[in-house]
């Protein structure tokens, strides 16, 4: 079967039910293809509640993209579960928790981006 690669936000979908299945939160689709400076077509923010909870949702966003043949290039913060970096190149995965998002607040570095929040399964 030949394989057809998934766009960038047809990716970000994937990746976002992903997140959903497991009840993350503030999920937010950063679209930075018009941005200044971005190293990607998306990325996409959520929130867990916990260590645990943000790695759940990260090995639900890996299943979800497995099902597309996507592997991401690099994966950060798995083991600690304080933020997690998930890099399928066009789009980036953030995945933390709501003290590390607060303070980071990469949503607010691209003003130039479109934004769109994604509602609760």
């Amino acid at each position: 079967m030949t394989r057809v690669a998934l766009d960038a936000k047809s990716l970000t979908n994937v990746l976002i039910e992903g997140l959903r299945e497991i009840k993350g939160q503030d999920i937010l689709r950063m679209d930075l293809r018009n941005a200044d400076g971005a190293v990607a077509d998306f990325f996409v923010l959520c929130t867990g509640t916990s260590d645990k909870h943000v790695q759940a949702l990260a090995d639900s966003v890996l299943e979800f993209a497995a099902e597309y043949q996507e592997k991401p290039i690099s994966r950060e913060g798995m083991n600690e579960g304080k933020w997690v970096l998930l890099d399928f190149v066009n789009v980036v995965v953030h995945i933390f928790q709501r003290e590390t998002r607060e303070f980071y607040r990469l949503d607010k570095l691209w003003g130039d981006a479109d934004f769109e929040m994604i509602s609760a399964a």
